[in-house]
């Protein structure tokens, strides 16, 4: 029986169910291809919290609304959010709204990039990505918390951000979910890499026809609903801990401050700390269909 909240689809940028032992959260702004605001960020922390609070839910699925599972961050829809303020959750530091340049910059990604994936990828119950249509940037940082990503055969990823002169994404799983040599393609091209060719990455558990996604998702979380949840709490401890002393969680740390000299260059230098790209001009240049199969 769906627990679904009952206020207006409309409003609800992120959308919550249960069904049997599995919770459904769903990026709900399928007319912006799920693009992620802050909004999104926080109603995404408050549904994951209530599955983990939930002792009956025993694993969870990440999905996005519509044709595209996160066409990335918000950068140019009506309802970005830049500048408006959220509780602080996944870091302690101060506000951005009132700061300027890098501060800001610093402030808010710490919390709303970085730090709220590494809070996800944290969560004590399996979580599995159901990914379809695009995966893009902010998208792949979704993808990338969860434990398990099942793609439709249509699903493809990229990270584009090199366009604008930055490193990659915040959350820079890139050497981890991949290997170096792939990160390095995936990061110099920009190049979309189709389901496929992430599953010959390892970066996808399961590759399926779109009309067989849901079906394939929902029969991998009731095998794993059979195991204990305590078992499966440590085993995901102990396997986030094994990759962090292979340097995940360092290396991300490094680079997220790379990732801040870059926006600090471009704003020194250029219209923006985004180098002038908008979401039009992203999209437009990222339609490379180069190392998809």
């Amino acid at each position: 029986m769906s627990t679904a909240e009952s206020r207006p689809v409309e409003e609800q940028v992120v959308t919550y169910e249960v069904r049997g032992t599995v919770a459904v959260v769903t990026v709900n702004r399928p007319q912006y291809r799920n693009a992620q605001n802050s909004k999104v960020t926080y109603a995404l922390d408050a549904a994951f919290t209530r599955a983990v609070d939930d002792d009956d839910v025993k694993v969870i699925v990440l999905a996005g609304a519509g044709e595209h599972f996160s066409a990335g961050h918000d950068i140019g829809t009506p309802g970005r959010d830049i500048h408006e303020t959220f509780e602080r959750k996944a870091v302690m530091w101060w506000d951005h709204t009132d700061k300027q340049g890098a501060d800001s910059r610093f402030a808010r990604e710490s919390e709303v990039y970085l730090g709220m994936c590494r809070r996800w990828r944290e969560i004590p119950k399996p979580v599995i990505a159901m990914v379809q249509g695009a995966c893009i940037a902010g998208g792949l940082m979704l993808a990338w918390s969860c434990d398990f990503i099942v793609a439709s055969e249509d699903a493809f990823f990229s990270d584009p951000v090199v366009r604008m002169g930055i490193p990659g994404v915040e959350f820079f799983a890139h050497p981890w979910v991949m290997n170096p040599r792939a990160a390095k393609e995936f990061l110099y091209t920009g190049d979309r890499f189709g389901a496929r060719r992430a599953h010959q990455l390892g970066m996808v558990n399961h590759v399926v026809p779109r009309e067989e996604l849901e079906s394939t998702v929902f029969a991998l979380a009731e095998r794993i609903s059979a195991m204990p949840r305590f078992g499966l709490a440590l085993t995901k401890k102990a396997i986030n801990q094994a990759e962090d002393l292979q340097g995940m969680r360092s290396g991300m740390d490094s680079v997220f401050g790379l990732h801040h000299v870059a926006h600090a260059h471009n704003a020194e230098v250029g219209a923006d700390s985004l180098a002038g790209m908008d979401a039009r001009a992203m999209r437009d240049s990222g339609r490379q269909t180069a190392g998809t199969a």
